[in-house]
């Protein structure tokens, strides 16, 4: 069931504080109720609304079967990012974007096939006809591509969309899905560019009670349109198996 979310729940979490003012990004200055103190503050009004705009549209793109990868690097985003993706059955990213994720997708492919195939190997013990040092650069390899690739293990092709925490510190990812143009969602912080996002959740992008209300809800609203998507397909199963039956 997916939650609501009140001006209350926004305020509370500190999403309405923005950067100092003088570090801002003038385009922002539609999403802003103000200054305070030199801190620039959020119009919550417009917070909720982006964010309930945004989670519908990823709801929708999951309902179609599509992949939204959460990105979000930053020290206090990467285990609220690898947490609510895999609540709602999506691939992330939280250590760094490797530059070709998705414009050089078929080559990064293949090194998430090698990763899942070193580690089914080992998993099979057919390490053991290796020597002990062996052993021990074959672990260390999967570990350096575990760093990387461990969310985006069950990703089969280029997704559909990216959901980005801080589109400063993501900007590689930002403009990958721009030349490839997929859609990208993001909490866009008063010292960004709002006209870089397809889809934007104006707020602070670095207080973890922000982020983990804002992610959270996101989720929510992905995993119900992945679940939607899910049982689409059991049905179409279902339907075809009695197909089957019939004919024989």
């Amino acid at each position: 069931m997916k939650k609501e979310i009140t001006l209350k729940t926004l305020l509370e979490a500190g999403a309405h504080f923005g950067h100092q003012s003088q570090r801002w990004d003038p385009r922002i200055a539609d999403f802003l109720y103000g200054a305070k103190d030199g801190v620039h503050v959020f119009d919550l009004a417009k917070t909720k609304k982006g964010l309930e705009e945004t989670a519908q549209a990823l709801k929708e793109i999951a309902a179609s079967g599509g992949k939204i990868v959460f990105v979000g690097t930053k020290r206090q985003a990467q285990e609220i990012i690898k947490e609510e993706a895999q609540r709602a059955g999506m691939p992330y990213v939280k250590q760094r974007w490797l530059g070709g994720t998705i414009t050089n997708w078929e080559q990064i492919k293949k090194r998430i096939d090698r990763l899942i195939r070193m580690k089914e190997e080992k998993e099979r013990g057919e390490y053991k006809r290796y020597t002990k040092k062996e052993q021990v650069l074959i672990d260390r390899d999967i570990t350096r591509l575990e760093r990387f690739f461990e969310g985006l293990i069950d990703l089969k092709e280029i997704p559909q969309a990216l959901f980005v925490v801080d589109i400063k510190r993501e900007v590689a990812a930002v403009k990958e899905a721009q030349m490839k143009k997929i859609p990208v969602a993001a909490i866009v912080d008063s010292n960004c560019d709002p006209t870089l996002i397809t889809h934007i959740i104006p707020a602070n992008d670095d207080a973890i009670g922000s982020l983990k209300v804002i992610v959270s809800f996101v989720a929510d609203y992905v995993r119900e349109g992945r679940e939607a998507w899910e049982k689409k397909q059991e049905i179409i199963k279902t339907k075809e198996e009695k197909h089957e039956n019939k004919n024989d």
